[in-house]
């Protein structure tokens, strides 16, 4: 099994590391982080064809409303 060019015993030898730097209450927060961070960075590699789906198809503006007050 090989991954990132890596076998297991190289995989481990890391888990065990980070594991130590980080301790085992970290941990949760750490894979999460990492989670936001995988996710916000497919959101943005998609965003390119969003920005252009919306230069082809403006969505209107709802005209301002008037907030000054008048005396009567």
């Amino acid at each position: 099994m090989r991954i990132f060019g890596m076998g297991l015993p190289e995989l481990l030898v890391i888990l065990v590391i980070i594991l130590l730097i980080f301790g085992p209450k970290n941990l949760p927060k750490l894979g999460s982080a990492l989670g936001k961070t995988v996710k916000g960075l497919r959101e943005g590699m998609g965003s390119k064809d969003d920005a252009a789906e919306a230069e082809e198809a403006p969505a209107e503006k709802p005209a301002p409303k008037n907030t000054s007050k008048t005396e009567e």
